[in-house]
C-alpha cells in the first residue's frame, strides 16, 4: 500500500560553484520535492530583504520541471494514439452486433407470440386452482377448528378444565394462524383468554372451596393422628406394666408363672390411620388442590398460585392461632392443638406428592411460626393455671402432639423445652394438691385398726402397697396394724408418684428418675412428714391412739420402700439402682414423734404408779421379798401392755418404748433418793430397791420371745442408773468410786453430786445400818469409813 507521503528526495549539487546562492536553490528545491513547510525559507528571505532571489529560485524550479513533464508525455504520447485506434475499430463492430440482435428480436417476437398466449391461459388457470385448493384447505382447517372447539365447550361443560386448556393452546398453537377468515380468527384471539380466565376462575373457585373444607378436615386428622399416637403409648403403657409384673415375681421368687406370647392385631389401627393415598378415614383429600395446581402450571402461572397457596395457608395458622377468651382453655385445648396437627399432617402429604407446589424451606418456616406461637400459648396458659391436673392434661396432649408431628419430622424440641421450664411449678401444685389431700386424711384418722372382710380389700389395701409382713393371705376378716390413714395417704403418694412420672415421660428427657425421687422426697419428708407430726402433736390423747399411730409408722416404712421401687419402675429404672442407693426413712421425724408420744404417755402413766414409792419404808428392818407395791403395779401395767402392743408394733419399736419406760423408772427411782421427800433411808430400804430392780430385769428376761438375746440386755442396760447408784451403795468399798476405771466400768452412769446426796443420807447418825455408836473408842466400821472418804472427796471436788 503506497504511503500519501511521497519519498523523500535527494538531490545531489552538481559540479560548479558551490557558492550560498546556489546551495539556497538546491535546498529549496530538496524541500519542494518532500513537501516540506517553505515557511523558514520565506521569512529568512524577507529577513534578508531578498524577494528576488527566492522569486527566481522558484521560477528556476519550475522551469525545470517542465522539462521533466514534457519528457514523460513524450514517453506516453504513443500509447494513447494506439488505444484511440483500438476504441475505433471496436465501435464498428459493435453496430454489426446490434443490427444482428435486432434481427433475432424480430423472429423471436413473431415466434413467441402463440405461445405467450398459451402461458398467460395456463397461468391463470393455475392461479385459478390455487385458489381453489386453499379454499379447500381453509375449510379442512376451519372443520377441525370446529371439532377442536366442540371438544373444547364439551371439555368447558364437563369441567374437564385440563383437557379444555389442551383444546385451546391446540387452537391457538396449531390452527389461529392457519384459519383464512379474519372474522373468525379475530373471535378466538378474543374467546381464548376469555376461556382461561373462566377456568382460573372456576378452579380458584374449587381451591377456595377446598381451603374452607381442609381446615375441617385438618383439626379431624389431627385428632386422629394424636388418638393413635396415644393408642401406641397406651400399648406401651400396657406393655411396661406386664414387663413390671414380671420383673416382680422374678423379684419375689414366684416360680408358678405361665408365660405365652401373645400377638396383637394391628389391622383395626392400620385401616383406621393415615393412608398415603388422596382420601382416608378422615375424609383427607388433595384432588381439589392438585388439580387447581396442574390447571395454574398448564396456564402458565404456577409461581403465581405457588405464592396464593402459601400466603393463605399461612393465613389459615394464623386464625387457628387464635385462643379464645370465651371458653377455658383445658377445654378447648384438643382442638386448638388438634388443629394445628392437622395442618401439618395436610403440608407434609402436599410436600411430599404436591410435585413442588410448596418447598421444605417454606413448611419450616411455618413450623418455626407455629412453634413459636404454641409456646407463647403455652407459657401463658401455663402461668395462669392453679390446678396441676390441668396442667398435666394440657402436657399430656402436647406431648402426644410432639410425638405425632415428630413422626413427620417437625422439630418439637422448643416445644420440650417448655414443658421443662414448667416442670418445678406443676410438682409444686401438685405438692399443695397433696397437702390438701393429706390433711385431709390424717384428720379423717380414728386411730383404730382397719378390718378387712374380703380379699379385694386386703390386695386393695395391702398387697397394692406391699406393705404385707407375708406372703400368705390371711384368713378373713383381717384385722391389719394400721388404721384407716395409711392406706389413704399410700393411695394419695402412689399417685403423685404415678402423676409425676406422667408429667416427666414423652418430655425429651430420658432419665428423669432422679427428679421424680426428689419431689418424691419433698413430699414424703415435707408433706406427709409434716402432717404426721401435726397429727400426733396435736390428736392423740391415749397411749392407745399413740400406739396405733407408732404402729402405723412401720407400716409407712415399708411402704416408702415401695414409693421408691414404684418410683423407680414407672421411670424405667432397674430395681438393683434403687436398692443399692437406699436412703434413710423419710418420715423419721414423725416415726421419731409418735415413739416419743408414745413414750411419754406410757412414762406419764408408769408416773401415777411411780407415785406409790412414796409409801415405801425406807427405815424398815428387813428388805421387802416381793419387791415394793409401785415396782408390781408397774410391771402388770407393762404386761398388759406388751400382750397388748405386740399385736401390732414389731419388736424393735417395742424395743425402743420399753428401753425409754425403763430408762424413765430408773430415773424416778434415783430421783426420789435425791429428793427432799426421802430424808434418810437405811440398808434394807436399798435391798428393797435392789429387789425391785431384779423384778423389771426379770421382766426383761421374761420377754426373750419377742426380743433377741442383745436386746433384752439393752432393755437391762436402760435401769443402768438406778443399778449403779444401789450398787454402788450396797458396795463393801464405796471409794471405789473415786477410781476412774472402776467408775467408768461400774458407774458411768453417775452424777458425783447425786452420789454425794444419796449417800449422806445412808450414813445419818440416827441410822443404825453399820452398828452401835454409842462409843467413840469403838473401832469404825470399815464401810463406813469408805463411804466418809468419798463423801469428802466428792465435797471437795465440788
Amino acid at each position: 500500500m503506497l504511503s500519501s507521503k511521497p519519498p523523500r528526495r535527494k538531490v545531489v549539487p552538481a559540479n560548479g560553484d558551490d557558492s550560498a546562492d546556489k546551495l539556497d536553490q538546491l535546498l529549496l528545491s530538496s524541500a519542494i520535492c518532500n513537501n516540506e513547510d517553505l515557511g523558514p525559507f520565506i521569512r529568512k528571505t524577507f529577513a534578508s530583504g531578498k524577494p528576488e532571489t527566492l522569486h527566481h529560485h522558484l521560477r528556476h524550479f519550475a522551469r525545470s520541471k517542465e522539462s521533466e513533464i514534457e519528457e514523460v508525455c513524450k514517453a506516453h504520447y504513443q500509447d494513447f494514439i494506439l488505444a484511440v485506434d483500438d476504441l475505433r475499430s471496436l465501435l464498428s463492430d459493435v453496430d454489426s452486433l446490434k443490427s444482428s440482435l435486432s434481427d433475432s428480436n424480430s423472429r423471436l417476437q413473431h415466434v413467441a407470440c402463440p405461445l405467450l398466449s398459451s402461458l398467460d391461459a395456463f397461468v391463470e388457470t393455475r392461479n385459478v386452482s390455487k385458489n381453489v385448493n386453499l379454499a379447500i384447505d381453509s375449510v379442512r382447517t376451519c372443520v377441525k377448528l370446529m371439532e377442536v372447539c366442540t371438544r373444547a365447550n364439551r371439555h368447558l361443560a364437563d369441567d374437564n378444565f385440563y383437557m379444555a386448556l389442551k383444546c385451546v393452546d391446540a387452537i391457538e398453537r396449531e390452527y389461529l394462524d392457519q384459519t383464512a377468515s379474519s372474522t373468525l380468527r379475530r373471535m378466538l384471539e378474543k374467546k381464548i383468554p376469555e376461556i382461561r380466565s373462566y377456568i382460573e376462575r372456576k378452579v380458584n373457585k374449587e381451591f377456595g372451596d377446598w381451603l374452607v373444607e381442609i381446615r375441617v378436615v385438618s383439626r379431624n386428622l389431627g385428632q386422629l393422628a394424636i388418638g393413635q399416637a396415644s393408642a401406641a403409648r397406651q400399648r406401651e403403657e400396657d406393655l411396661r406394666i406386664k414387663q413390671r409384673q414380671a420383673e416382680e415375681q422374678s423379684r419375689l421368687s414366684v416360680r408358678d408363672c405361665i408365660y405365652a406370647l401373645e400377638e396383637e392385631e394391628e389391622d383395626g389401627i392400620v385401616a383406621g390411620g393415615i393412608g398415603e393415598d388422596g382420601g382416608g378415614a378422615a375424609g383427607f383429600d388433595l384432588t381439589s388442590l392438585y388439580r387447581a395446581y396442574h390447571i395454574h402450571q398448564t396456564l402458565g402461572l404456577e409461581d403465581r398460585f405457588k405464592q396464593y397457596y402459601f400466603e393463605n395457608r399461612k393465613l389459615q395458622l394464623t386464625s387457628d392461632f387464635q385462643v379464645s377468651s370465651m371458653t377455658p382453655f383445658l377445654e378447648s385445648h384438643q382442638t386448638f392443638f388438634a388443629q394445628i396437627a392437622g395442618f401439618f399432617v395436610v403440608e407434609d402429604r402436599v410436600l411430599r406428592t404436591g410435585g413442588g407446589l410448596i418447598s421444605k424451606m417454606e413448611v419450616e418456616n411455618l413450623w418455626d411460626i407455629a412453634v413459636s406461637k404454641m409456646c407463647s400459648v403455652l407459657e401463658d396458659q401455663f402461668s395462669r393455671m392453679q390446678t396441676a391436673n390441668h396442667l398435666l392434661l394440657i402436657k399430656d396432649y402436647v406431648s402426644l402432639l410432639g410425638v405425632t408431628l415428630r413422626r413427620y419430622g417437625y422439630p418439637i424440641d422448643a416445644l420440650l423445652d417448655v414443658l421443662s421450664k414448667h416442670r418445678d411449678k406443676y410438682h409444686e401444685l401438685l405438692l399443695s394438691d397433696c397437702r390438701k389431700q393429706i390433711a385431709e386424711a390424717v384428720v379423717a384418722d380414728k386411730f383404730e385398726q382397719m378390718l378387712m372382710k374380703k380379699e379385694y380389700e386386703y390386695s386393695m389395701h395391702v398387697l397394692s402397697f406391699q406393705i404385707q409382713t407375708s406372703d400368705i393371705i390371711p384368713a378373713f376378716p383381717y384385722v391389719a396394724p394400721f388404721s384407716s390413714t395409711v392406706p389413704d395417704c399410700c393411695r394419695i403418694v402412689r399417685s403423685f408418684i404415678e402423676d409425676s412420672v406422667s408429667f416427666m415421660s414423652y418430655g425429651g428427657q430420658l432419665e428423669f428418675y432422679e427428679v421424680v425421687k426428689k419431689y418424691l422426697d419433698r413430699l414424703l419428708s415435707e408433706v406427709l412428714d409434716e402432717a404426721l407430726v401435726k397429727l400426733i402433736n396435736t390428736s392423740i390423747n391415749g397411749v392407745s391412739q399413740a400406739m396405733q399411730m407408732a404402729a402405723n409408722m412401720v407400716v409407712l416404712e415399708r411402704a416408702c420402700d415401695f414409693f421408691f421401687r414404684h418410683a423407680a419402675q414407672l421411670s424405667g429404672v432397674p430395681l438393683r439402682m434403687v436398692e443399692r442407693s437406699r436412703r434413710q426413712f423419710p418420715l423419721r421425724k414423725a416415726r421419731d414423734a409418735a415413739e416419743d408420744m408414745l413414750s411419754g404417755l406410757l412414762k406419764a402413766k408408769v408416773d401415777g404408779f411411780m407415785t406409790l414409792i412414796e409409801n415405801v419404808n425406807w427405815m424398815c428392818d428387813e428388805a421387802p421379798q416381793s419387791g415394793n407395791e409401785y415396782v408390781n403395779e408397774v410391771i402388770i401395767y407393762l404386761e398388759i401392755l406388751v400382750s397388748t402392743a405386740q399385736q401390732i408394733l414389731p419388736s424393735q419399736v417395742l424395743k425402743r418404748v420399753l428401753q425409754e419406760v425403763f430408762a424413765h423408772i430408773s430415773e424416778k427411782i434415783v430421783g426420789t433418793l435425791v429428793s427432799d421427800s426421802v430424808k434418810r433411808f437405811n440398808v434394807n430400804a436399798i435391798n428393797g430397791i435392789e429387789v425391785d430392780i431384779r423384778l423389771l430385769e426379770s421382766f426383761s428376761d421374761n420377754q426373750a420371745s419377742l426380743f433377741s438375746d442383745g436386746d433384752v440386755d439393752v432393755l437391762k442396760a436402760s435401769l443402768a442408773s438406778s443399778k449403779q447408784l444401789i450398787n454402788l451403795l450396797l458396795s463393801n468399798h464405796p471409794e471405789n468410786f473415786l477410781n476412774p476405771v472402776i467408775r467408768e466400768r461400774s458407774y458411768n452412769t453417775l452424777d458425783h453430786k447425786k452420789v454425794v446426796i444419796v449417800s449422806e443420807k445412808l450414813r445419818d447418825p440416827s441410822d443404825r445400818l453399820f452398828g452401835t455408836f454409842g462409843s467413840r473408842g469403838a473401832r469404825q466400821n470399815p464401810k463406813r469409813k469408805s463411804l466418809d472418804t468419798l463423801i469428802k472427796r466428792l465435797r471437795d471436788v465440788s
